[in-house]
């Protein structure tokens, strides 16, 4: 025990933290750190270090920035699969896309943003929905921005090659060959599929990326690893970058409901939000004490 009375354990968690927070803006919460050994496992080796408390070690020295990076980045959750959460998808399909598209038949222009799109099936699932209603679509632009706070996962992304158990978890058989071809025992993703998708390595917390306004915004299971306060932000840097009859998608356990003014529900659309009341006069009404609500 040291003189803080923390144990070493204990300090090490503290620095991997802080370092998650520093450059992701996430909170490695009690219920995450079960998962740090098995994530920077693979940096043990590579490190030459025997335990978590050494690699750590390294951090703290003059040769660790490189070091740090790579360690925030293996702590990061990237699990993502094509189609996630059926439904959802469902009513991309049948409502909100169809919805867009009749709102912007005069610009025939469309431009998405996902907002951690981990590894790529997110927008490659979108980009599918979209191919699959060229003839709907003959003749727009269509512009679907992908971001992720991970070097390696947008890496991965940008290449469009998939293990035969990443190309499988999502997927029918049909699309599988309508939209992938096997290479050399993987998965490579249709060039039509990339075409319109512009992976960059992004944090949430920074100013949007270009491509905006954006008609729709997926910023699903992101927020869940963020504090109160940092949600606020990612949802004030979203409205930004949002059309003014734009739309958010959310996970199923993130609402801004209580947390933020800047977005209310769809009434028609479960998961959806639309832009609420303007930044500037939701501080107007704090600073008068009245209720953003009301």
């Amino acid at each position: 025990m040291n003189d803080s009375g923390l144990n070493t354990s204990d300090m090490t968690h503290e620095v991997l933290a802080q370092l998650l927070a520093e450059r992701t803006g996430q909170d490695l919460s009690p219920s995450r750190r079960w998962r740090v050994e098995t994530a920077l496992s693979a940096l043990l080796r590579e490190s030459d270090a025997s335990t978590i408390d050494e690699l750590v070690a390294k951090l703290t020295s003059p040769f660790g920035c490189p070091l740090s990076s790579r360690v925030a980045d293996a702590l990061l959750n990237n699990e993502t699969y094509f189609f996630r959460d059926q439904q959802v998808f469902e009513v991309l399909a049948k409502s909100a896309l169809p919805r867009l598209i009749a709102q912007r038949q005069d610009k025939r222009r469309l431009s998405i943003w996902c907002v951690g799109c981990s590894t790529g099936q997110e927008p490659l699932s979108l980009s599918m929905l979209l191919a699959e209603r060229a003839a709907m679509l003959d003749g727009w632009q269509i512009n679907i921005v992908a971001t992720d706070v991970s070097h390696r996962a947008i890496d991965v992304a940008r290449r469009g090659l998939y293990t035969p158990f990443e190309a499988q978890r999502g997927l029918g058989i049909d699309r599988m060959i309508r939209w992938f071809e096997e290479v050399d025992g993987r998965w490579k993703v249709s060039p039509r599929l990339l075409k319109p998708i512009r992976y960059q390595q992004h944090n949430a917390l920074h100013a949007p990326p270009s491509g905006g306004p954006f008609d729709l915004v997926l910023c699903r299971n992101v927020l869940l690893y963020f504090d109160q306060a940092t949600r606020q932000q990612v949802f004030s840097q979203i409205a930004s970058s949002l059309a003014d009859d734009g739309m958010l998608l959310l996970g199923a356990g993130e609402t801004p409901v209580g947390q933020t003014a800047r977005f209310t529900p769809a009434k028609d659309l479960t998961g959806f939000y639309r832009l609420g009341i303007p930044e500037a006069r939701t501080e107007q009404l704090v600073a008068t004490g009245i209720s953003a609500r009301g």
